[in-house]
């Protein structure tokens, strides 16, 4: 991967967090074949630096780092108790239009490093979707989550046919220009996607400092999301 400048990433700093906005591809904690990561990052720009959760590698977003102990321990009693608000968007591979649709349904992790329903054995998950722009064969998502599951946005969605564009992992379809654009053609022998990874965006997060005062930051899309928005503006709407 190319020499990444933590500094630019950088969306809020105070004396205690850092926000950063994430790029897609970078994994948050180590990654095996990977030479850098997150945490290392956070940590050659500043030393005592300790992430707060995690986001998927592909996942781009808003992303809570803390500069020290207690600050650490304060966001960890936060995430513990669901009080920190998470919003994700996504580009879901068909058009449905949910208006604060619950999904309350368990997780359960497999042995391969997926998720599934498991109404029996899995652990509880919840989140709430809400359609925020109709195209004709894909959707932009709001996806707020209550509990912070692996892959529980992924799997939930898949649950609601709604599967992330990219995401074939959970029934997702690779999106192509060539289904949405007439008269298309293609210099390429094969099609590339609009997207090259799983189209989830971590769009904010909301916090309270050690001292109450609530903090409130969003994470602007980075360039592959937004170019796929654009086009589908352009060729889907």
């Amino acid at each position: 991967m190319a020499f990444i400048n933590f500094a630019s990433l950088v969306l809020f700093e105070n004396e205690n967090y850092i926000v950063i906005n994430k790029p897609p591809h970078l994994a948050t904690l180590d990654d095996r074949g990977e030479n850098t990561n997150i945490l290392l990052l956070a940590k050659n720009y500043f030393t005592e630096a300790q992430v707060c959760h995690r986001l998927d590698k592909e996942t781009s977003g808003a992303l809570l780092i803390a500069k020290n102990a207690a600050a650490y321990r304060h966001a960890a009693m936060q995430f513990e108790a669901r009080e920190v608000q998470k919003i994700y968007h996504a580009i879901v591979a068909s058009p449905r239009k949910f208006d604060q649709l619950v999904v309350d349904l368990p997780i359960k992790q497999t042995s391969t490093g997926t998720v599934k329903i498991d109404k029996k054995d899995g652990k509880k998950a919840l989140s709430v979707f809400t359609t925020i722009k109709l195209f004709k064969h894909y959707a932009l998502m709001q996806c707020e989550i209550y509990t912070g599951r692996m892959h529980q946005i992924r799997i939930h969605l898949a649950s609601q046919n709604a599967s992330i564009a990219s995401d074939v992992t959970y029934k997702g379809k690779m999106p192509l220009l060539s289904e949405i654009k007439k008269k298309f053609k293609n210099s390429d022998d094969i099609e590339k996607p609009m997207i090259h990874r799983v189209a989830l965006h971590a769009f904010s997060l909301r916090f309270r400092d050690l001292d109450t005062t609530e903090i409130s930051i969003e994470a602007p899309y980075p360039n592959d999301f937004e170019v796929f928005l654009k086009v589908l503006e352009k060729y889907d709407s």
